[in-house]
């Protein structure tokens, strides 16, 4: 049965996040260690330790060291060259809100933070950066989702094989019986010819005792006249 509730339940959640699969960026303010910053929130239909512990991940195969800090992610001097040329220092944030995860993050250069009016091309490459991180979450979500559904399949072909063996024995313990039972008529068969047999046997041997009595008998008057002979000698 509990094979069959996670299937169902794979299935819902499968079919829920290919009808949710949406990637909103937008401009957001966000408070970063006191201060208000602009800057660019992704948000998505998932859950948000999955989604932090990949932003990480993400971050840190990029040039320059993750620091992580209170919630708040920072690094500095890295160079996105899908983004900018120019150096970086990026505060990061990942939270949840009513319409799903989120992924807030700003940038700032030399001359200052980056927004869509200040630089628009490199607000629109951040934007695209942020876009391709969440297409990748998705995709990693929905082949988590493929390893643990095919984790279940393998599970419950391991339990349909297992009910056939279990039918395959309980078939077999039957012509088992059904044997034995042959045998065991078979044999009281046997037992009632040997008893009947017995019982005439016990017959005769009454007759050949009575017949064996009657010759000792006779035998016994033989040899007590062979005995009145010899006394009547003088």
């Amino acid at each position: 049965m509990k094979w069959k509730v996670s299937i169902l339940w794979l299935m819902l959640a499968f079919s829920g996040v290919c009808q949710a699969q949406t990637v909103q960026v937008e401009e957001k303010e966000q408070s970063v260690n006191g201060l208000f910053r602009q800057g660019q929130q992704l948000t998505v239909q998932l859950d948000q330790k999955f989604v932090e512990k990949y932003w990480k991940d993400y971050l840190s195969k990029q040039p320059g060291k993750v620091k992580l800090r209170k919630g708040i992610l920072s690094l500095e001097g890295v160079v996105l060259d899908t983004i900018s040329s120019k150096p970086l220092t990026i505060f990061s944030v990942v939270g949840s809100h009513a319409t799903g995860s989120y992924v807030w993050w700003s940038l700032d250069t030399e001359a200052g933070s980056i927004s869509k009016n200040s630089e628009p091309e490199v607000y629109a490459a951040a934007e695209g950066f942020l876009k391709s991180f969440g297409a990748k979450l998705y995709k990693k979500d929905i082949f988590r989702q493929i390893n643990q559904a095919e984790d279940v399949l393998q599970k419950t072909k391991a339990e349909q094989e297992r009910v056939v063996k279990q039918a395959n024995d309980i078939q077999a313990s039957i012509e088992k019986n059904k044997k034995r039972k042959l045998e065991l008529e078979a044999e009281l068969v046997r037992n009632a010819e040997e008893l009947m047999q017995l019982e005439a046997d016990v017959e005769n041997n009454a007759k050949q005792q009575q017949a064996s009595q009657q010759q000792v008998l006779e035998m016994e008057k033989a040899v007590e006249t062979v005995r009145a002979k010899l006394r009547a000698v003088k």
